[in-house]
C-alpha cells in the first residue's frame, strides 16, 4: 500500500505466510491504484540481461523468445533450464505467486506476455486449486491462439481438500483437479505435457511448426 502511494507502477512481493485478511486490504486498497502487484509468495519477474527483481537463480536465465507464466517457483526454474538447453530462451519470467488472493493473475500475465513482441511461445504452469488456469486458457482461445502455449499443472496425485505447498493449493471443486484443468487447457488449444520434465521438448516442438 506504501509503494502504491509512493507512486511505483510494479510492486513485487516475494514474501509468504500474508494473511488472506490482509490482502483482500490489499488488493481493495491498489485496485484503485495505477500499480501492478505481483505476488505475494512469489520468485518475481525476470527479464535475461535486463532487469531482475526477485530471487530465481539469474544464470539459468538466458535471453530468447519464450515466456514463463508460472505459480510455482522452482518450476519456474525449471521450465526456465529446459527452455534454454533447448537453445530458445526466455523473453520474461513472471512467478506469479501461490497465495489464493495475488495481484496479477494468470490471465493477465500470458495477456502481458502475448502482446509482447519479442515472444514467440508461453509456458504456463499451474497448480491445482482455484480457476485461474482455466480463467487463462479460455482466454487464450477467445483470443484465436495467436502463439503456441505449453500448459502443466502440478499436483496430480494430490489428495482432496489438503493444501499442498501453496496456501492457494486447496482443491475445492471438480473443476479444481490437475486432471481436470488438464481437459480444460487441451480442450482451448493449449499443448498439455503430463510431466515438467516434457515442458521444453513440447516448446521446441510447437517452435519447429
Amino acid at each position: 500500500m506504501e509503494s502504491a502511494d509512493a507512486g511505483i507502477k510494479v510492486i513485487i512481493c516475494i514474501t509468504e505466510g500474508i494473511p488472506t485478511a490482509d490482502m483482500v486490504k490489499v488488493k481493495a486498497y491498489i485496485d484503485n491504484k495505477d500499480c501492478r502487484l505481483v505476488g505475494p509468495n512469489c520468485p518475481g519477474v525476470i527479464t535475461p540481461d535486463e532487469a531482475k527483481v526477485g530471487i530465481m537463480p539469474g544464470f539459468i536465465f538466458k535471453k530468447g523468445r519464450v515466456g514463463i507464466v508460472s505459480k510455482s517457483g522452482t518450476l519456474t526454474y525449471e521450465a526456465a533450464d529446459q527452455v534454454v538447453k533447448q537453445g530458445y530462451g526466455i523473453t520474461t519470467a513472471i512467478g506469479i505467486g501461490g497465495d489464493p488472493i495475488i495481484g496479477t493473475t494468470t490471465k493477465e500475465a500470458v495477456e502481458l506476455l502475448m502482446n509482447d513482441e519479442e515472444t514467440e511461445a508461453i509456458v504456463m504452469i499451474g497448480e491445482i486449486g482455484g480457476n485461474l488456469e482455466a480463467e487463462a486458457a479460455q482466454w487464450i482461445k477467445a483470443d484465436g491462439n495467436r502463439k503456441p502455449v505449453v500448459g502443466f499443472i502440478a499436483g496430480q496425485t494430490a489428495p482432496a481438500g489438503r493444501t499442498m505447498g501453496h496456501a492457494g493449493a486447496i482443491v475445492g471443486g471438480a473443476d479444481d483437479t490437475a486432471q481436470a484443468k488438464m481437459k480444460i487447457l487441451a480442450e482451448n488449444g493449449i499443448h498439455v505435457v503430463s510431466s515438467p520434465a516434457k515442458i521444453g521438448e513440447m516448446i521446441a516442438k510447437v517452435l519447429k511448426k
